[in-house]
């Protein structure tokens, strides 16, 4: 008597026959290949260093605010220390981390802040205000500055600070200066102003090494080249779902899976037969693009992978949900897209700055794309990722098991 083929030999041959199909899809097959040039591409072009310094320009110039200032005091009668307060003035625009460009009038200013004008700044330190429109050659040896964000002070500024009269200041900013960024350089006018009528400010003030939470970044920002690491490798990912759901879809809809189940193949070998084909096909490709972004080292390549696997089934589970479900192409992209979308959202939130909302931190994908974050950028190991490890764990269960139910009821339903 013949013995029925083993468990081994039916799942290899069901992976063979799903590389054989997915090999013929030239959509998908193409889509995987341009997704991993573009990626990669693109994570080689897009910038890897950070401007750490905030760069703002003023008019009139701190010459003429300074002697206007010390003029007018003269001819209020001040004592001759208080002029000479005004001498200090400078030092409050040459704190680290501040560049300042200086204009001679308002209309300079704001030109120069819609683009109309080029600002350049050579070694030696002077800036050099140049009109591309104009026949005047561009400077040469010079670095050109942008700057989102301007403060016009009266001429008397100084004076009527000390004087206590209150002075207008306007500020102009880019529209996509953040409002945090403009509130700070409001405090700080505010402060300067304090400072030179001689008040305090009415708050005391805490040392900075109370008030930084975590590692100081200072001298160390995150660049957006590696920001990218883990978002390159997550999108990727996320990509074989589509891939892996039209798959099921059509095997369903063919009804291949009525045929392969009139073999010696169970249910339950076609079910972890796709399971293996998904999370193999997307782990690969993450892995692949990790590799080539530099993203590995002799550390944290084994969390690493660890945390590739569990994102790659999590995304397994999702396409088997989905391709059990839909019906047609449109139908099963259509679906596909209504779980890949809030799927999505936690990457852009660990991407950009900011506090992360309460409830994105619940949804499945959060824990996959913040151990993604934290071993590729903050380099965390196996104890500090450990909670967050159990955390995708649990939804990839969650997630697996739901897939598992459904698709078992399609297929026997079919």
């Amino acid at each position: 008597m013949k013995r029925p083929p083993s468990s081994g030999k039916l799942l290899l041959a069901i992976l063979k026959k799903d590389i054989r199909v997915y090999s013929r899809n030239l959509i998908y097959l193409f889509l995987t290949l341009l997704s991993l040039v573009f990626f990669i591409a693109i994570f080689w072009l897009v910038p890897d260093q950070v401007e750490e310094d905030l760069t703002f320009a003023i008019t009139p110039p701190l010459s003429v605010l300074i002697t206007t200032g010390q003029e007018e005091l003269r001819a209020q009668g001040m004592p001759a220390e208080v002029i000479r307060t005004l001498d200090q003035t400078q030092l409050a625009f040459e704190d680290e981390g501040l560049t300042l460009i200086e204009f001679e009038s308002e209309t300079q200013l704001k030109e120069a802040l819609q683009g109309e004008l080029d600002i350049y700044k050579l070694d030696t330190g002077p800036v050099i205000i140049h009109d591309p429109d104009s026949d005047q050659d561009r400077p040469e040896d010079a670095d050109k500055i942008r700057f989102n964000l301007g403060i016009a002070f009266p001429d008397t500024f100084l004076s009527d600070t000390i004087l206590e009269e209150s002075p207008q200041v306007t500020f102009y900013a880019s529209a996509d200066v953040p409002a945090e960024l403009k509130r700070a350089m409001e405090g700080y006018v505010r402060e300067m102003a304090y400072q030179l009528a001689g008040s305090e400010l009415p708050i005391t003030m805490p040392q900075e090494d109370e008030v930084i939470l975590g590692p100081d970044r200072m001298g160390d920002q995150i660049s957006t080249r590696e920001k990218l690491r883990p978002m390159l490798a997550f999108f990727i990912m996320m990509m074989e779902t589509f891939a892996l759901a039209s798959l099921i879809s059509n095997e369903v809809l063919q009804r291949t899976v009525t045929a392969l189940l009139v073999t010696p193949v169970r249910t339950g070998h076609f079910l972890l037969a796709k399971t293996i084909f998904g999370t193999t096909l997307a782990m690969v490709q993450a892995s692949i693009i990790l590799l080539l972004v530099g993203a590995f080292s002799l550390e944290n390549w084994t969390l690493l992978l660890f945390t590739i696997f569990l994102g790659s089934l999590l995304f397994t589970a999702v396409a088997m949900f989905v391709g059990a479900a839909g019906k047609d192409f449109i139908g099963q992209l259509m679906f596909s897209m209504l779980f890949i979308i809030p799927l999505m959202i936690p990457a852009f939130a660990v991407l950009f700055p900011g506090s992360t909302a309460t409830w994105v931190s619940y949804l499945p994908s959060y824990p996959v794309v913040r151990l993604l974050y934290d071993i590729t950028i903050y380099e965390v190991f196996w104890s500090d990722a450990l909670s967050m490890l159990l955390y995708a764990l649990l939804w990839v269960i969650i997630i697996y098991g739901v897939a598992l139910i459904v698709l078992k009821r399609k297929v026997a339903s079919i």
